[in-house]
């Protein structure tokens, strides 16, 4: 299983099965009776496929952000509220800061990635230990 109130990470080479294995901890959790969101920065979320694999997409909180920071401010919020029990941010590769989405292309915006995740990881960590989400 997967500790509550902790940050996980699930690593691999694309198409190594990152998003079926968040879809089966989704599956799982609500199982148990619990409440899950999926925070679809890909814009690629398969309902039919999350049903197969048993996700009660009814009762699933499906986000599809336009940008890295509404994606993170979305997940800080179900953070504090403690609403859900278990958020899936697919993917952290697609979480795009507004700025480069907003800028010329060319333009130079080495690092807005990492400053982003970072200031994220950092203001969601202590919420996240206190909401046992």
């Amino acid at each position: 299983g997967y500790p509550r109130g902790r940050i996980i990470e699930i690593y691999g080479p694309e198409s190594s099965g990152k998003t079926t294995l968040a879809i089966h901890a989704i599956a799982e959790a609500q199982k148990a009776g619990g409440l899950a969101a999926i925070i679809d920065a890909e814009h690629a979320f398969d309902r039919t496929y999350a049903e197969k694999l048993g996700v009660n997409v009814d009762n699933l909180w499906i986000a599809q952000p336009d940008n890295g920071e509404q994606a993170l401010e979305i997940a800080e919020q179900l953070i504090r509220s403690s609403a859900v029990d278990i958020i899936v941010i697919d993917s952290v590769a697609a979480l795009t800061p507004k700025a480069e989405i907003e800028g010329e292309m060319g333009d130079n915006k080495v690092g807005l990635h990492a400053r982003l995740m970072s200031q994220a990881l950092r203001k969601m960590t202590g919420a996240i230990s206190k909401s046992n989400t």
